[in-house]
């Protein structure tokens, strides 16, 4: 499944719903401290789930609202982006991992080492779990880390969030590909379509 595709060959959405969406994170918050602050890692960011699994605390800014993530599929490596992010979603970081503990330790190995130390499978099937147990079809898909990637940016683009703005939080190479979220179908594109009439011509 690739970044560029909201529907797959046989026309079946690679996406989450809005309702999905809150499903999914309804279900997180019941889980235990590592999968919750995982789940919404990548519910509140889009990122990747390698990204996200590659997260230290010297990426994390309490202060600033933001996660730094490196973005990986840049052909070079040391290629960064900052993600805003909910204060909320911050402090359930803070009380999951101790993130303002370890950065007070200036100098702590803790500073660089990965908030979860699992492989990329292991988190896979993690995720999934919390999706199953959410009513999110587990043969469908968008039932995936990336289903929720693609619903961050049809969210994103539903708040009215600049494309190029977009383009940066995700890590894409170029803002076409983040132009697949103004195609979303269904509820979501409604809710664009709406806005639309909101003033009248």
């Amino acid at each position: 499944m690739s970044d560029d595709q909201l529907f797959d060959g046989e026309g079946r959405r690679l996406y989450l719903t809005a309702e999905e969406r809150t499903a999914f994170l309804a279900v997180a918050r019941q889980a235990r401290r590592e999968v919750r602050t995982l789940c919404e890692t990548l519910h509140y960011t889009g990122c990747r789930l390698s990204e996200a699994l590659a997260l230290t605390p010297r990426r994390i800014d309490l202060s600033g609202n933001t996660v730094t993530f490196e973005t990986l599929k840049k052909r070079r490596k040391g290629v960064f982006r900052a993600v805003p992010v909910p204060a909320d979603y911050l402090d359930t970081l803070q009380m999951g991992h101790g993130i303002r503990q370890v950065q007070k330790r200036a100098q702590a190995p803790e500073l660089d080492q990965r908030l979860w130390p699992w492989h990329r499978s292991h988190a896979w099937r993690l995720v999934k779990a919390v999706m199953a147990e959410a009513g999110i079809d587990a043969g469908q898909p968008h039932a995936t880390p990336k289903g929720l990637r693609h619903a961050y940016g049809i969210a994103a683009i539903n708040a009215q969030v600049p494309l190029n703005m977009l383009c940066k939080w995700m890590g894409h190479a170029s803002i076409e590909t983040t132009a697949i979220y103004a195609n979303a179908i269904g509820a979501e594109q409604q809710a664009i379509n709406a806005r639309m009439w909101e003033t009248p011509i």
